[in-house]
């Protein structure tokens, strides 16, 4: 073989060769970007979780929660429609609404040194707030069970 012809079959096979490390390269940069969207959806739906941490701590902390704080949970978690499938949702709506009800026990609930309203009913107020504090306090290993799937990163 002369020089000439190696010189001809290096030419035809450098532009296959420039394709397949193109190709290769393109490759890479595609799972190096879905990586990357993985671990950005990791960190909104984290925050989501520990925002819900956060009011179920704030429960257990002071055995009630304020409307303020139920406000600021419930525009805290807003993304979780678009982040997770609709469980999520519901069960978060099921911690709001449960935070109302306890805000709203917490509000009718007198005590000894406070006059009572007609109609005022102590054991029922009591019994609403227990129901919903013992339901809030329980929820700290039933939202790792629901979120485990949306957070969990083994391989």
């Amino acid at each position: 073989m002369c020089t000439e012809q190696l010189v001809e079959i290096s030419k035809a096979l450098l532009t296959p060769l420039i394709a397949v490390v193109t190709t290769y390269i393109a490759y890479q940069q595609w799972k190096l970007n879905r990586q990357k969207l993985f671990l950005d959806l990791y960190d909104r739906r984290l925050k989501v979780y520990e925002e819900v941490r956060q009011i179920l701590g704030i429960v257990a902390r002071d055995a009630r929660a304020s409307y303020d704080d139920l406000l600021k949970f419930r525009k805290a978690v807003s993304e979780a429609d678009f982040l997770f499938e609709s469980e999520i949702s519901k069960y978060i709506e099921e911690i709001y609404q449960h935070g109302v009800k306890l805000c709203y026990w917490t509000e009718e609930y007198r005590d000894s040194t406070q006059a009572k309203p007609d109609g005022y009913d102590h054991q029922k107020v009591c019994d609403g707030m227990h129901a919903e504090l013992n339901w809030l306090t329980q929820q700290f290993e039933p939202a790792k069970q629901k979120f485990r799937k949306y957070l969990n990163i083994s391989y």
